[in-house]
């Protein structure tokens, strides 16, 4: 019998999900027009699996000329087609389309497992779930729009840039597709270079649903290919994810154009634990906020904020916690911390880790092994840190947190709204006016009370600051795609 206190290494024997139901191909062209097109510049890039570095497929590099192509057969169904189609037809195919995504649902999570090195646990149960229910939800609002906006009336903008980062590949394209087809708009998509793969399986999805050429076009490149759709006379709306300084670039390039835009960006959100929350519990909402996602999560909950009387507590809760989660494959039913999405992105994440130490803060790593290939980092936390501190200010997109004190409740909402950020919080306690207080003073786009990172179709999600504007999901969601009248 183990003694108390006693470190127990639980060896669990390995759960790997199949991929022999996929299909991946070698290689993937263009989404244009309803067509698989090669592209002008003849250049295709590796996708590569973060796990083991191994290459899944080449995709293609869209330039200037392919997206000009994508943005006229876009809006050629728009003037022609989608925006003439009854709302109640267009709903048909947004349904078509979520129920076929459905029944592919277990591809879906594999590939995006593979592409993205997210956990299995994370695509099959989060990311794809709700990427299907989006577009189940807004298939159900396309023939409604009078009700969305009352008394007034409602037109659609025409054809939508959209570009979308490599932290939830699925689940971006179909926060932002389901919505501008719903309006009656046509569609222009970039992926994230290195996780392109559940896109273009969507594009597949698409084309077997019979949506009409043109509809929905999918692009794949780098920056040169998003700058080449944001730059694009003849579209009419981009919607961006991704970081601020991207956004701060978007912002300038469209200033004084007809174009609308919504910017989702960057994040360093607040936790707090008051000292009457249930600690477990918030322990738990902790590690799932940060570290179950490997800290790819715009609106991971990266900074700690933790009552002065129940501190200890929590920090020796949280080290056990940590020294339990098991990093690795991502591919393992029982990985709690897959791979980190590319070198470059590992890089940023471990040039992190050396500023804070030189800084003086304590740093405390989870102990685990790491696979030996693949980019993995343990989970990692910072105390003895300042609230002027790089890691507390500037966003790291990986599996660090900070954690600082506080004396009541006017001293943690001052420290967590001190950040160029405002897109998300997590407020833990016993006491709904405490929540209720919190709520109405922090200066984010969304704040959890006793949970985190929970996702639904009809909320909204957007940030203040240099987090962004504009809203995704729910009725705001549609908002951002149509003209008011």
């Amino acid at each position: 019998m183990a003694k108390k206190n006693e470190k127990i290494n639980w060896e669990y024997a390995p759960a790997p999900e199949s991929t022999g139901h996929i299909n991946l191909k070698e290689q993937y062209n263009l989404f244009i027009d309803g067509k698989w097109v090669k592209p002008n510049s003849g250049k295709y890039f590796d996708s590569i699996n973060p796990a083991n570095k191994e290459k899944l497929a080449s995709v293609a590099h869209a330039n200037e000329k392919d997206v000009d192509k994508a943005v006229k057969a876009a809006r050629k169904a728009y003037d022609t087609v989608w925006s003439k189609m009854a709302p109640s037809e267009r709903a048909k195919y947004i349904y078509r389309i979520a129920r076929l995504m459905q029944e592919r649902a277990r591809e879906f999570a594999v590939i995006e497992s593979l592409d993205a090195g997210k956990v299995i646990r994370e695509s099959r149960d989060v990311d794809v779930p709700l990427a299907c229910n989006h577009f189940f939800y807004y298939a159900g609002w396309a023939d409604k729009l009078e009700y969305a906006f009352p008394n007034r009336k409602v037109s659609s903008l025409g054809v939508a840039g959209q570009i979308i980062p490599w932290n939830f590949p699925l689940l971006m394209a179909a926060w932002k597709i389901a919505p501008a087809l719903a309006t009656g708009n046509t569609v222009v998509l970039k992926p994230a270079e290195t996780t392109s793969l559940t896109a273009l399986k969507l594009a597949e999805i698409i084309e077997e649903s019979g949506l009409p050429a043109g509809v929905v076009n999918i692009v794949t490149g780098f920056g040169d290919t998003g700058a080449a759709i944001v730059n694009h006379n003849d579209v009419d709306k981009i919607a961006f994810t991704g970081s601020t300084a991207v956004g701060k670039i978007i912002q300038k390039a469209i200033a004084g154009t007809h174009k609308k835009a919504t910017l989702e960006l960057g994040g360093k959100s607040a936790n707090i634990i008051l000292d009457d929350a249930p600690l477990d519990q918030a322990v738990e909402g902790i590690v799932n906020g940060i570290f179950f996602n490997q800290g790819h999560v715009c609106c991971a909950g990266s900074r700690l904020f933790v009552q002065e009387s129940v501190a200890d507590q929590v920090i020796e809760k949280l080290k056990h916690r940590m020294n339990s989660l098991i990093v690795g494959d991502p591919m393992d039913k029982n990985t709690d911390v897959g791979a980190i999405n590319s070198k470059e992105q590992l890089d940023v994440i471990n040039s992190y880790l050396k500023i804070g130490q030189a800084e003086g803060a304590t740093m405390y790593q989870a102990d685990c092994s790491l696979p030996k290939s693949g980019y993995y980092c343990r989970p990692t936390l910072f105390t003895d840190v300042a609230q002027s501190s790089r890691i507390v200010q500037e966003e790291i997109f990986g599996p660090v947190l900070t954690i600082q004190t506080f004396r009541t409740v006017d001293e943690v909402i001052q420290k967590a709204n001190n950040t160029p950020y405002g897109l998300a919080a997590g407020v833990w306690t016993d006491k709904g006016s405490r929540i209720f207080n919190l709520t109405t003073k922090l200066r984010a786009g969304v704040v959890w009370a006793n949970t985190y990172n929970k996702f639904d179709p009809t909320s909204p999600f957007g940030g203040y600051k240099e987090s962004g504007f504009g809203r995704e999901g729910g009725l705001h969601g549609l908002e951002a795609y149509v003209k008011l009248n």
